[in-house]
């Protein structure tokens, strides 16, 4: 890109964050919206993918990235009856391949503190509208800010500058969510790997090491359990005791990791999207992240792709002349990538969250015979890592 552009980044995200990164270090003016009074970490711990590590490799956190998070050598799911479902090595993809588990606010904090730019951070501001052309943002307090060259839009799943008229084509709030918490991993056994513990398509268990968090040096799990979404939204003390109850019988190797649990207050709520744009560019107006393509965490792609969006938008300014013709190749760049994990999240998502229960059986039948046949596992292990990047 020929000259300095005055970019507006809404959302302090992983999303904003990664953009802010290298756009900052292309030289270019940044301004940086967030609506919370203190940026902070939002969400519960994630498994960073190969293709995540790569982003971070290029922003020279990998090293740091790697002492604070958890080393994942293996994704191991089963039904109650202790039928194996799913059994994926990362080795089997590739010989060193791993993932990363990490708490969410080890992340934030390893960009924030990368960031050198923080004067530019404008906290509790919630920006609501982009006027017309493109240029000025409004706020909610009915402030205008701008002009700028372009507004790198990082709001989130719940985005509210994806409402802009003929941006969105789909967008669905998943009839499931689930209530996570992290926990002291103590005596775990399991630090190399991502189990799940499956009853029927109705309910799911988790637990996936995340290294060390920012107050702490002990290690820790990010424990989730999923839920209808009306029971999420209203998860109370007497719910917490029969999801205690619950763990106790499909899982109760997990119950007393949960002893320090009392109080529904000491779980978090998420609930998930399904977000499809017509176009991740609009205008001079460039959606990542959630707010581009928000997607059930099924696949466990959210964080990775969010590194990607930033990493490839600053490659796509960086090789072209002009904005028109850098966003169009960011739009063509991300387009199949995205789509691919979009519509396996939504076609995935249904064996293991929701009512229909003869999916658990047709699930628990056949994942595990065709994670052993040589040409599907292959499949299998792309889509885990983040490489799949075509259906053939």
């Amino acid at each position: 890109m020929q000259g300095r552009l005055r970019i507006a980044i809404v959302g302090y995200g992983v999303a904003g964050q990664a953009a802010g990164l290298f756009l900052s270090a292309a030289g270019h003016e940044l301004t940086i919206f967030e609506q919370a009074d203190t940026p902070g970490p939002v969400g519960a711990g994630f498994l960073l993918q190969p293709t995540g590590l790569s982003v971070l490799a290029q922003l020279g956190l990998h090293e740091q990235a790697l002492a604070r998070g958890q080393r994942i050598e293996r994704l191991f799911g089963c039904n109650v009856a202790g039928r194996s479902v799913m059994d994926m090595r990362y080795a089997d993809h590739a010989p060193g391949c791993f993932g990363l588990g990490m708490a969410r606010g080890g992340l934030f904090t390893l960009l924030h503190r990368a960031y050198d730019g923080h004067g530019a951070i404008r906290t509790g501001t919630r920006i609501e509208r982009v006027s017309a052309d493109g240029k000025y943002l409004s706020d909610a307090a009915g402030g205008e800010h701008g002009p700028f060259d372009l507004i790198v839009a990082s709001d989130g799943a719940h985005s509210i500058l994806r409402r802009q008229p003929g941006v969105t084509e789909r967008e669905v709030l998943y009839p499931w969510g689930a209530m996570w918490c992290l926990l002291p991993a103590g005596a775990w056994p399991h630090a190399h790997v991502l189990h799940q513990r499956y009853a029927g398509t109705r309910e799911m268990i988790g637990l996936l090491p995340v290294g060390r968090r920012d107050d702490s040096n002990d290690r820790w799990l990010t424990f989730y359990y999923s839920l209808p979404g009306e029971q999420v939204d209203a998860f109370n003390d007497a719910a917490l005791t029969r999801l205690r109850e619950r763990v106790a019988t499909i899982w109760p190797d997990a119950l007393p990791l949960l002893a320090d649990i009392r109080s529904a207050v000491q779980l978090h709520r998420a609930r998930y999207r399904d977000v499809v744009l017509r176009r991740p560019v609009h205008g001079n107006v460039v959606f990542i992240g959630d707010a581009a393509h928000a997607m059930s965490p099924q696949l466990g792609q959210g964080v990775n792709m969010a590194l990607l969006d930033a990493q490839a938008l600053a490659d796509a300014l960086a090789a072209h002349d002009t904005l028109t013709a850098a966003l169009d190749a960011y739009s063509r760049e991300r387009r199949r990538h995205v789509r691919i994990y979009q519509r396996l999240s939504r076609w995935l998502t249904p064996l293991f969250q929701s009512d229909r229960s003869s999916l658990a059986w047709m699930r628990d039948r056949c994942f595990g015979p065709l994670g052993r046949m040589p040409v599907a596992r292959g499949q299998m292990l792309r889509i885990l890592t983040g490489t799949k990047r075509t259906w053939w």
